[in-house]
């Protein structure tokens, strides 16, 4: 028999209490809890009575399944694992304004074009909104179906039938309610219950249901933490509002890796992909200035060269101020005790700011070297020679270890022109690429000491690229 109780629910990690309190016990979060209304079930015994028998299949089936229906957007359908998969679901978040509803309304309009069925319903926008939008993008003569609504039992109405849509945009998981439950929509108890008979229906009826979720300020999707073990894959859509890049990441994927990255561009007519990335986010490096490094990175699969600024300047306070755009600042920490430890390179009266260009956002252990390369530069003020990349990582002893896919690195920077390279010395001394005569010059590091010495002089580090 069930019965209802009033419950107190943590807004941000789902936890229930029997009473208010001011901060919640499980996620420390201050005035997170909200009163709602829950149907409890008294079990009367462990009887299989009102039950249903489980049918057990092999794990070999003669079922054909059907394979992933590519959107015609390929940084999409990069991070998505190589396409959509039926009957998965897929939960998109990122900032307000960040270019969610674009990027979807531009992949939906592709997948119609291209004879798929697609059903787009928005809960947030009505449906002339959501039109001024593709005419803005040139997308108003796709075939997209779209609806305005914001209760589950509708929707599951309307699309459980034999010639469902093929891909579902559900936009946002946030406004969408279910009536039989006494708390308002975007509650823990709303989210999870609209999410999971959503899912429910995606399974059953072997579509593709795309979830639109909100960004708390901490930069996670709003409501519990569950909502994100629900779904297949989870992306997360973000960018700086200064740039004009916009970067997609995988961070779950049943069905394809997680580490990979699509990268778009912002323009007056919506989101366009981005081929090479490398190539965009060097642009306006400039080489007569210290302190900028070029750093050789992989996101996935691909390679990604990027710009290191930083900075140092005495500093006007009795603390030094450290300041990090784009990497970790625990890190950076570790690198500077690690320059004034291992190397005797006090900077501990002196401000540090740290940039990664573009709006990028580092966090493999690789960019360590081309990091304290750009401090050392901006603190003794000599430049590293044009056309050089760095990367590596630092141990605690002040040592340079080897970084994964070394080879895929340098051939990217070759790609762009690059002629030197600053790399851990467990490498190569020389990378050929394939069917090329051209090489690129590799200087290997052993320790930190071994980077400080080519700053002794103006002139050790041309004559060390040289050899």
């Amino acid at each position: 028999m069930a019965r209802v109780v009033n419950q107190y629910v943590c807004q941000q990690c789902g936890a229930k209490h029997r009473k208010w309190v001011g901060k919640c016990d499980d996620c420390s979060t201050w005035n997170s809890l909200s009163e709602e209304k829950w149907a409890e079930t008294v079990p009367k015994g462990i009887s299989g009575i009102g039950g249903q028998q489980i049918i057990f299949s092999p794990l070999e089936g003669n079922e054909k399944y059907k394979k992933s229906i590519k959107t015609g957007v390929l940084e999409f359908d990069r991070v998505c694992g190589g396409g959509l998969v039926a009957g998965s679901a897929l939960l998109l978040g990122g900032d307000p304004g960040i270019g969610k509803s674009t990027l979807l309304l531009q992949a939906m309009s592709a997948l119609a074009n291209a004879g798929n069925q697609v059903a787009y319903i928005s809960g947030e926008e009505a449906i002339d909104q959501v039109r001024i939008r593709a005419d803005r993008l040139g997308l108003s003569s796709a075939p997209v179906e779209l609806a305005t609504a914001t209760n589950v039992r509708d929707i599951i109405l309307t699309l459980d039938v034999p010639d469902a849509p093929e891909v579902v945009v559900i936009d946002s998981i946030q406004t969408m309610y279910v009536d039989n439950l006494d708390s308002a929509p975007g509650t823990v108890a709303q989210v999870r219950t609209s999410a999971q008979e959503l899912i429910r229906l995606a399974k059953r009826r072997h579509l593709t249901l795309i979830l639109v979720g909100h960004v708390t300020k901490e930069g996670s999707i709003a409501g519990p933490r569950v909502l994100e073990h629900m779904v297949d894959t989870v992306l997360y859509f973000e960018g700086d509002r200064g740039h004009e890049f916009r970067l997609l990441r995988a961070v779950k994927n049943r069905y394809g890796p997680t580490d990979e990255i699509g990268v778009f561009e912002m323009t007056g007519v919506g989101l366009t992909e981005v081929s090479n990335p490398s190539e965009l986010f060097l642009t306006g490096h400039s080489d007569n200035v210290n302190g900028t490094v070029v750093f050789a990175g992989i996101e996935g699969t691909r390679p990604l060269l990027v710009e290191i600024q930083a900075l140092v300047s005495p500093s006007s306070f009795g603390t030094a101020r450290r300041s990090v755009v784009g990497w970790d600042s625990g890190r950076l920490a570790m690198i500077l005790a690690v320059l004034q430890t291992r190397c005797g390179l006090n900077l501990s009266s002196s401000d540090v700011y740290l940039n990664v260009a573009g709006g990028l956002r580092i966090s493999e252990p690789a960019a360590d070297l081309a990091v304290a390369a750009a401090l050392i530069s901006a603190f003794s003020g000599q430049l590293l020679p044009s056309r050089i990349v760095v990367f590596g990582e630092i141990g605690l002893g002040g040592e340079i270890r080897g970084v994964k896919q070394t080879e895929v690195r340098l051939k990217e920077a070759e790609k762009l022109g690059f002629e030197c390279a600053l790399i851990p010395e467990s490498l190569p001394n020389r990378v050929k690429q394939k069917k090329s005569e051209t090489v690129i010059n590799i200087n290997k590091m052993v320790s930190l000491k071994d980077l400080l010495k080519l700053f002794e002089g103006p002139d050790n580090i041309s004559n060390t690229m040289a050899h």
